[in-house]
Parts: C-alpha cells; sequence; structure tokens
C-alpha cells in the first residue's frame, strides 16, 4: 500500500508531489463513502483522535469531527475557553496530561505559528495543522485542490490566482505551496497593502486589478477579508474594497464568464462577493465543504494506518 513519507502534516511547503497526489486521490474513494446510505467505514476503529483548538472555528472543527466519525475513531474535543488553559496552565503541560490518557492522532489549531512543528517535539501522536497563526492550514488547501481538480480534471498547467486579504491569510500560503508542487501557475490580486512584499520570491505573480486578473486566469479562490484581525485597518472602507476587488456577476461577464469562483468561508457577503455570485453557477462553495470532509478522511485515515 503506498503511503505518506510523513507521520505528521504540519503543512504543504515541500510536501512531495506523491503525498499531494496519494491525498488526493484517496480523498475521492471517501467522497464516494460520503454519497452511500451508510457513510461510516471501521477504518479507525480503536483510534482515539484529540481535537486541540486553541483558536475559534466551526468549519475546520466540524469537518474533522465528522471525518474521525465516519472512519469509526474516538474523538475528545479540547477549546480554551473554560480548560485549565485559562487557569494558567502551560501549553506543554495541557498537552502532556491529554496525551497520557493515550491519544493517537492531535488536530491542532492555534493562533501562535509552528505550534504543531512544537508538538511534534512533546507528542508522539501524530500531528495535522489544523491551522496556526498566518503559517499553514493544508486541508483547507488539500481541499481546494480538490474541488478545483474535480470539477476542471486537472491542475497542471491551470492558472489560479487567490484573491483578497493575502497577508493574513494561512490559506493562501498553503495554496501556494500545493498548487505549484502539483504544477498549477498561482497569482495573488488584492491591494498592495494586503500582500506581502516578498511574495514575488515564490515565484507568484502579483496583479492590482481584479479585471485583468480575472480575465487571465481559470480559477479564482477568494479569500475572507479578516476584520476581526485587523484588515480593516488596510483599507479605506470595506465598500471601497468591493468597488475595487469584489467579484460580482457583472465582473464575471465581462472579463471571464468560464471563471470557476471558489471561497474557504466564512462569506462576508457583499464584501469579497456579491450575493448573486455567492448564490450563482460560477462557484463550488459547498462542493468544497463537502470535500473538505473527504480530504480530511483521507488525511486520518492515511497517517492513522501508517507503519513506521
Amino acid at each position: 500500500m503506498s503511503s505518506l513519507s510523513s507521520r505528521h502534516l504540519l503543512g504543504l511547503y515541500e510536501v512531495p508531489k506523491e503525498d499531494v497526489q496519494l491525498i488526493l486521490d484517496t480523498a475521492k474513494t471517501f467522497r464516494e463513502v460520503l454519497e452511500r446510505p451508510i457513510k461510516k467505514v471501521p477504518t479507525l476503529q480503536g483510534k482515539t483522535i484529540l481535537n486541540l483548538f486553541y483558536e475559534n472555528s466551526t468549519r475546520t472543527r466540524l469537518s474533522f469531527e465528522l471525518a474521525e466519525k465516519r472512519l469509526s475513531a474516538d474523538t475528545m474535543n479540547f477549546t480554551k475557553s473554560g480548560s485549565s488553559a485559562s487557569k494558567g496552565e502551560s501549553f506543554k503541560d495541557t498537552v502532556q496530561n491529554i496525551e497520557a490518557m493515550k491519544v493517537d492522532m492531535i488536530i491542532v489549531r492555534h493562533e501562535s505559528a509552528g505550534i504543531p512543528k512544537y508538538l511534534t517535539q512533546i507528542s508522539d501522536a501524530n500531528i495535522i495543522n489544523a491551522g496556526d497563526g498566518r503559517h499553514e492550514h493544508p486541508t483547507q488547501a488539500l481541499l481546494d485542490m480538490y474541488s478545483i481538480r474535480e470539477k476542471t480534471g486537472k491542475l497542471e498547467g491551470l492558472k489560479v490566482c487567490i484573491v483578497g486579504d493575502i497577508g493574513h491569510s494561512r490559506v493562501a500560503l498553503s495554496n501556494i505551496y500545493g498548487l505549484q508542487t502539483m504544477g498549477a501557475e498561482v497569482s495573488v490580486c488584492g491591494p498592495s497593502t494586503m500582500i506581502p512584499w516578498q511574495l514575488e520570491s515564490l515565484g507568484v505573480k502579483i496583479y492590482n486589478n481584479i479585471d485583468k486578473a480575472m480575465a487571465e486566469n481559470d480559477v479564482l479562490n477568494v479569500l475572507r477579508i479578516q476584520l476581526e484581525r485587523d484588515a480593516g485597518e488596510l483599507i479605506p472602507s470595506v465598500r471601497e474594497y468591493h468597488n475595487y476587488f469584489g467579484i460580482t456577476t457583472e465582473r464575471i461577464a465581462k472579463n471571464n464568464p468560464d471563471i470557476l469562483i471558489m471561497h474557504p468561508g466564512p462569506i462576508n457577503r457583499g464584501v469579497e462577493l456579491s450575493s448573486e455570485v455567492a448564490d450563482g453557477t460560477s462557484q463550488i462553495i459547498l462542493n468544497q465543504v463537502t470535500n473538505g470532509v473527504a480530504i480530511r478522511m483521507a488525511v486520518l485515515y492515511l497517517l492513522g494506518t501508517k507503519t513506521e
């Protein structure tokens, strides 16, 4: 049986093409499982998985939880609020106390970049990064790539533009690494205040004009403006952002009627996307959500059954 090259998924930076391909192909099998009347398989029966969420999340946490249950794993859920961490217990002590209950895998989401890597040093469990600071969010990028491939039939040679709040986004970085590994051409588009100056060193084309970006790309992956992370200070107003960078049906018709629109959610309607686009036929947003469960099932399966 094919196997991943690592026992952890910390990001997509320098992850081999063969690993990405294996995850995407395995997810296709689990995507078919999700269409069955009985959507459960016994693959990880007897495994215990900890969802260690130090940062708020709805989609990612629920997606991982459902993936774990679909694979028949036992799950434990930890959130920072109401835990011993709020009483001053250190992160290391919290993790090691939980792991003493014999946890096999840890899904971690944390506001600090590098925490998943640190976990590999203090824990014997398989570690999966569910988002760390502004670093990476690998399973989101994998589900994005799966969704693109499902819709277009390929990744190699496609032109994909990531639009919006690039500087605050861990989704953007994982997508850049993953898509480039799979042979896609990646660009970004947004206000110059939201695009890190060093991004061109990753081989990424930069647009400041959304119409040009739409005309020259096959796929737009539109990111949420992260107002809770002070992104609003980088633009004059959300109305002006929408005027210059918002995706509307008029822009699609004028620039590229065949373009594929994606969004990791949650959407700020009337900011990144108009409601007509969010509910229209150019987007595959809900497909991404369904595919997210299949991708996370694939990652959990491949790591949970990996032999050293």
